[in-house]
């Protein structure tokens, strides 16, 4: 008796490394969903929503956050010298469209304060986690920059809520799987 081999769909062979190929295979790319927020030269609260926020170094400790070159946010970000990521959960999801919508105050319903007295960087309190960072380096990356920041102060609010993921074009929460029997 042969064993049963199961079939494979073949996969979708796109030609060379296009922008529209590497767009759509970055899109399977699950990425948890952070907010990115700064005061500007004049004071004005600004943010934008990232899903390109990693980890990079622990000795010493370091983070990476991704910001167009196009961002409305970008000069605030790379000049303010700190910023803040707030992590969101799975219900930070209208929270995280407004902060990736052009044109619109993204800091209106009032969701955000100040990190503490003295400081006014704008933080979202109930962020599963906040990491106070300082910038360490802005590197050019093709059509973004890289912030590596040093984090000064860490907040870790609610483990057991659910992540904010940017997958496939779209926001998702995963779903926990099935305990093994």
């Amino acid at each position: 008796m042969t064993p049963v081999q199961e079939q494979t769909p073949p996969a979708q062979v796109r030609p060379g490394a296009g922008a529209q190929a590497f767009k759509d295979a970055m899109a399977l790319l699950a990425a948890p969903v952070s907010v990115v927020t700064a005061r500007d030269a004049a004071g004005r609260r600004r943010g934008f929503t990232a899903s390109s926020v990693t980890s990079v170094s622990l000795d010493p400790p370091l983070v990476m956050v991704g910001i167009a070159l196009t961002s409305s946010c970008h000069d605030a970000m790379t000049q303010s010298g700190e910023f803040v990521i707030n992590l969101l959960g799975e219900q930070h999801r209208p929270i995280a469209q407004r902060f990736a919508t052009r044109g619109v105050d993204r800091f209106a319903p009032g969701d955000f304060c100040a990190w503490d007295d003295t400081t006014a960087l704008p933080c979202l309190p109930d962020a599963t986690v906040l990491l106070r960072c300082t910038t360490a380096d802005v590197i050019r990356a093709g059509d973004h920059d890289l912030l590596l920041a040093t984090p000064r102060q860490i907040r870790i609010r609610d483990h057991a809520v659910p992540p904010l993921l940017w997958y496939r074009r779209g926001f998702h929460t995963p779903v926990p799987a099935p305990a093994a029997a």
